[in-house]
Parts: C-alpha cells; sequence; structure tokens
C-alpha cells in the first residue's frame, strides 16, 4: 500500500470516528392538553391554576417527550356529550369531562405497567379549578414540590420528570405529537470529536507533505 492510501485510510477513519449520532433526552411526565372540537392543544397552565368552563373537555397524558413541542398527545375520540352524557347539570355547579391515558408500555418507569386509559366526567363547584377536578375522579394525587403533576390515580409509583434517554417508540408518530420536536443546540451543530478530527488530518497532511519533501532532497 503506498503512503498516499495509507493516509486516506487514516482520513477516513478519523473522520468516521469524529462524528457521533445525537441521542435526544427526554423526560418522563403526566402532560395537560385542553380540547377544542377534534383537537388537542397544550394547556398554557398547569392544572392547579387552570379553572375550566362547564361543558370543556382536558386530558392528561403520561409519557416521555423533550418538551411541550415534543409532548405527546391523549389517544381516541373525545366529547363532552359521549363523555357526560349521564351526568346531569346541577345548579351552582359545572361538568367537565377528563381523559386520562396513562400512556404505553414503553414509557413506563421500569417494573411497572400502565393501567387503562379511561374518561370520567365530574361535577365540581364553578370555581373548582382542573386539579380539583381531577382529584374528585381520579385519585390519589401526587405532586412535585413546584407543583408539577407527578401521579394519576397512584401512577406511577414513583419518579416525577426525571430525564430518560428517548427510545424508538413507534407508536409515537407523528400523529399524536404537538408540533414537531426541537433540536437542542447539541443536536444541530458538529461534534468536539469532528473538529478533533479536522484537526488530526490536518496533523496528518502536514507530515505526507514533509515526508515529499525530504524524499526529493535526499542525496
Amino acid at each position: 500500500m503506498t503512503r498516499r492510501a495509507v493516509l486516506l485510510s487514516l482520513v477516513a477513519g478519523v473522520l468516521l470516528a469524529g462524528v457521533s449520532p445525537a441521542h435526544a433526552t427526554g423526560y418522563r411526565y403526566w402532560s395537560f392538553w385542553e380540547r377544542t372540537g377534534t383537537t388537542w392543544t397544550y394547556a398554557t397552565q398547569g392544572p392547579s391554576t387552570a379553572v375550566p368552563a362547564d361543558g370543556d373537555v382536558q386530558g392528561f397524558r403520561f409519557a416521555v417527550s423533550e418538551d411541550s413541542s415534543d409532548a405527546t398527545k391523549p389517544r381516541g375520540p373525545a366529547s363532552f356529550t359521549g363523555i357526560c352524557a349521564d351526568t346531569p347539570a346541577r345548579e351552582g355547579r359545572k361538568r367537565v369531562a377528563l381523559v386520562l391515558d396513562f400512556g404505553t408500555a414503553a414509557d413506563a418507569p421500569s417494573g411497572e405497567t400502565p393501567p387503562a386509559g379511561r374518561m370520567e366526567c365530574t361535577s365540581v363547584p364553578r370555581d373548582a379549578t382542573t386539579a380539583e377536578a381531577l382529584a374528585s375522579v381520579a385519585g390519589p394525587l401526587r405532586y412535585s414540590t413546584n407543583a408539577l403533576l407527578c401521579a394519576v390515580s397512584g401512577y406511577p409509583g414513583t419518579g416525577c420528570g426525571e430525564p430518560v434517554a428517548e427510545r424508538g417508540n413507534t407508536e409515537k408518530g407523528n400523529a399524536e405529537k404537538g408540533t414537531g420536536a426541537k433540536k437542542s443546540a447539541s443536536d444541530s451543530g458538529p461534534s468536539v470529536g469532528l473538529f478533533a478530527g479536522l484537526a488530526a488530518i490536518a496533523v496528518l497532511g502536514a507530515a505526507a507533505v514533509w515526508q515529499t519533501r525530504r524524499r526529493r532532497n535526499a542525496p
């Protein structure tokens, strides 16, 4: 093998070693959604401060997501008339339809199995928050010290918004996501290894030039 072939082989190896795949980091948590017609929208408030109106449909989904733009929506059809058909209206109270989606086995914490999803209609005082409506039909609830919803109906038993490496969950397609997943700064640029590889290429190239000049000047 010629010196040039050896050099090209080394260059290719350095380049391949310098390019590392990006690994997205997600968080395992309950996301909160509001439904208008047939569309789910990520809630702009937390359940402890949101005050739903009579006839509202709200949903909760447990999944691994990078952020709100990557969050997975509750599954299945949902309508107020369908969920609250058997709950009569009462004076001074409001009816709120709740969709509870406990997610998939792929998103479940180790050793836990997600319960079957369900839909509930609750009748609560007109000034009740979403958290109060949820507690009336899906307790026990568990919250973190910063009011993040950690568990619905006791699921999951432990953990709250912990970071996890996202897995290839094929069920979690674009049809279920909010908008598209955002790329982090580390995902959008070249890796440190690539810069190191380029520096190594420059060193190898200089060495090759020096060897060539040395042969030419040899007596």
